[in-house]
């Protein structure tokens, strides 16, 4: 009796875990934890979530970081109903950074209560995460927060899928002066054959942007033991650029998609500032 007593109790805190709710108030606290506050973004198709430093600081440049896919599968076969991460590796980014004023950009979806799942649709999640309407609103997102802070000039920092969303939305601006990825998804065409799943139907590949991309300063942070995204797909997008235009790449060879980004951030933006 003892025994399944346990299992049951540990069946139900996965299934605490999993539930939409306790992901919402996770990135809440952390937010809150280090005086950030959440913003509702209305676009044309979807109501994105941001988080940002309050109260507002005025800044010439803004850094903003986006979230990586989350949990867009239950498992291989099963799309998640709910794509907020569980562990959001690029809110806890955002919140490490350590030079000059940053915000945080959720995927559509991401954080989305009942009255602002506009336009939610599984796929918006799986194969077409990347597409034109995806791609734009976060884009008209970016310009909100880029006012919310009177800022000039941008600096987009993409965590795993949200490397993907950075370089898409990056190739359509002129006001980004650096572009950063982290374990960033950046030819998603490589990585749904590395992985033999399904092509992205519908999405948008920032492979394709090189030429739009080939000025734009950029450095590409990969972990040696990434598995899930993984450094050939990070090669086959730089391979995209001209000879002497290819974006920089660097190889952490201990890291995984998820170690030790967080933890080491602050000496990784260095990094990327130089």
């Amino acid at each position: 009796m003892r025994v399944l007593l346990i299992a049951v109790l540990v069946a139900l805190a996965g299934c605490a875990d999993l539930s939409p709710q306790s992901r919402w108030q996770h990135a809440d606290q952390l937010a809150a934890e280090a005086g950030w506050q959440k913003l509702r973004i209305p676009t044309d198709t979807f109501i994105l979530s941001a988080y940002v430093p309050h109260p507002v600081t005025r800044a010439d440049t803004l850094t903003v970081y986006i979230e990586g896919d989350g949990m867009a599968w239950l498992n291989r076969h099963t799309p998640s109903s709910d794509p907020t991460p569980r562990h959001p590796v690029g809110l806890e980014l955002a919140l490490r950074h350590t030079q000059g004023v940053a915000a945080y950009l959720a995927r559509p979806c991401q954080y989305a209560e009942a009255a602002d799942a506009k336009g939610c649709r599984q796929a918006f999640w799986t194969n077409r995460r990347f597409a034109p309407e995806v791609i734009e609103a976060s884009d008209r997102a970016i310009t909100r927060l880029k006012q919310h802070f009177t800022a000039k000039k941008m600096i987009l920092v993409g965590y795993s899928g949200g490397g993907a969303v950075a370089a898409l939305v990056a190739a359509r601006r002129t006001d980004v002066i650096r572009l950063v990825t982290v374990a960033g998804n950046l030819d998603h065409r490589i990585w749904t054959q590395m992985h033999r799943v399904p092509a992205l139907d519908g999405s948008l590949n920032p492979a394709d942007e090189s030429a739009a991309l080939a000025d734009l300063p950029q450095r590409h942070f990969i972990g040696g033991k990434d598995k899930v995204v993984g450094h050939q797909v990070a090669e086959a997008y730089a391979a995209r650029f001209p000879p002497g235009k290819r974006p920089q790449l660097i190889t952490l060879p201990d890291f995984d998609h998820a170690c030790c980004w967080v933890a080491q951030w602050a000496a990784l933006w260095r990094a990327a500032g130089d």
